[in-house]
């Protein structure tokens, strides 16, 4: 059996690794998201409408580059943790150097691309005038420091995988209390509005960087200087994850791209409300953004370890913990909403967008969080491929003709309804298609214990094939486990 030395997710009540994993991960992205919040309050005491629309235009993108962010820091999650899971730490090491470096060219490429399309990007959703100008302003600050943000991501996933959940906080606590001192600096102080916005959180982008990488290098040292074998060696098993996650992350924004262009039909007011909606909502639920992160490192040591009932059971205590929270978030919204409304100076249309948010849309987040953790569960069983089915359906038969039926029979109101209304679909569809994958997998593992030849008194245990073996020599079921053991004698 492997060294589970390292593995602390393999023993211990799932339900506590959850609460503790999601609870850390959540306070550090709180801390993020709460900036993104503060800005838009900050941006609406200067009571122009089109300032806020250009937040919510250019959050709507920057979601976009994210997301591609959060995919690569999956397959940093994904790799580290089932290699610690299979006592397998130098590899590890090996691991989380090969996907920094190949999170950051990513994200270059990314930013560059985006800011070489970018009027006609923001064109397409909806942007125009002073609101297309200003988030323009925005992007070319922001953009160019992505790749730090990747980097600092991928380096939060490594810590989540090794277990330390407090110094993945700790970094991005750490970078959404540097914007939350700079931003009214910035903006107030230095009179320099919504680009002083752009400024403080390019700053944040460092601060985020250097804490994360300074956790997995001196605290944990867990990272090494990839070599160009290295990077070889690991490219594909880096691919094989962060190509369908990057892909599925990107669903998202794409998806919401959709709908903001849908309600940019109806107006800058609406859109404005929408800004705030979609910077109140990570808050809310920053809890739920951070289980997605929080369970696949506990769902790969399991899955290394091949403790399909643990598997089984973090996906099941999963739901019921995004059920119970969401009910009560919701709960807290809609007695909230007036308070929230006359925060941000909203009236109107605008006002209209938030109060439907807190009253209907709010509780509906339970299947997003469900698809969430079927996204995890997807990721670290080597069925990466399912969860971008998943999420562009979502993003596309799941959202175009739901926004633009309810565009069409209730306005700007409608196209949110329509968008919830497919989310709860494909959250149900995620959870069934999972269950279904881990019951697949755990018969797949118990056929082949039952073909292992037993040990006769005179035949070395040697000359047997164990079935962690067998396992690995199937390499479109294991992709990764033959990457990451290539280099390093199998226990």
């Amino acid at each position: 059996m492997p060294n589970q030395s390292q593995a602390k997710f393999v023993n211990g009540s799932i339900m506590r690794h959850i609460t503790v994993m999601s609870t850390s991960g959540a306070v550090g992205l709180m801390a993020l998201f709460l900036v993104d919040l503060a800005d838009m309050f900050f941006i609406s005491l200067l009571g122009q409408v089109e300032l806020a629309a250009a937040v919510g235009f250019a959050g709507t993108i920057i979601f976009f580059s994210t997301s591609v962010s959060i995919g690569t820091s999956i397959a940093m999650g994904a790799l580290v943790s089932r290699a610690l899971g299979a006592g397998q730490r130098e590899e590890a090491r090996k691991i989380t150097g090969s996907v920094m470096v190949f999170a950051a060219l990513v994200s270059i490429l990314t930013a560059g691309v985006i800011l070489a399309f970018l009027d006609p990007i923001l064109a397409s959703i909806g942007a125009e005038g002073e609101a297309a100008e200003k988030a323009s302003d925005f992007l070319w600050i922001l953009l160019p420091g992505a790749p730090l943000m990747a980097m600092g991501m991928a380096g939060g996933a490594a810590l989540r995988g090794v277990g330390d959940a407090k110094r993945s906080m700790s970094a991005t606590l750490a970078a959404g209390a540097a914007n939350a001192v700079l931003d009214p600096i910035f903006i107030f102080a230095l009179s320099m509005g919504v680009e002083g916005a752009a400024t403080a959180s390019l700053i944040s982008r460092f601060v985020m960087f250097g804490v994360a990488f300074q956790a997995v290098h001196r605290k944990h040292d867990l990272v090494t200087m990839p070599t160009l074998e290295d990077l070889k060696t690991h490219f594909k098993a880096i691919t094989n994850i962060a190509g369908p996650a990057i892909i599925t992350n990107t669903a998202t924004p794409i998806g919401n791209a959709i709908v903001t262009a849908q309600i940019a039909k109806f107006g800058a007011d609406y859109v404005a409300g929408y800004a705030v909606m979609g910077r109140l909502l990570p808050v809310s639920f920053a809890l739920i953004f951070s289980l997605s992160g929080a369970v696949g490192p506990i769902l790969g040591q399991n899955y290394g370890a091949l403790r399909f009932d643990r598997v089984r059971l973090t996906l099941s205590d999963s739901v019921k913990f995004v059920t119970a929270y969401c009910v009560g978030v919701a709960i807290i919204l809609y007695f909230s909403q007036g308070l929230i409304i006359d925060a941000f100076s909203l009236n109107g249309d605008a006002a209209s967008m938030v109060a439907l948010f807190c009253t209907y849309i709010a509780i509906t987040f339970i299947f997003n969080g469900t698809l969430f953790v079927s996204n995890a569960a997807f990721n670290n069983l080597n069925r990466p491929t399912w969860s971008t089915m998943l999420n562009v359906g979502k993003a596309t038969l799941g959202t175009i003709p739901f926004v633009y039926i309810g565009g069409q029979h209730a306005g700007a109101e409608g196209v949110l309804i329509g968008q919830a209304v497919g989310s709860v679909l494909f959250g149900i569809a995620g959870y069934f298609l999972v269950q279904r994958l881990i019951n697949q997998l755990a018969d797949d593992h118990e056929e082949k214990e039952e073909d292992i030849v037993p040990v006769e008194p005179n035949v070395p245990a040697a000359g047997l094939t164990s079935c962690r073996e067998m396992m690995a020599e199937d390499a479109d079921e294991l992709l990764s486990d033959e990457d990451i053991s290539k280099n390093t004698p199998r226990s």
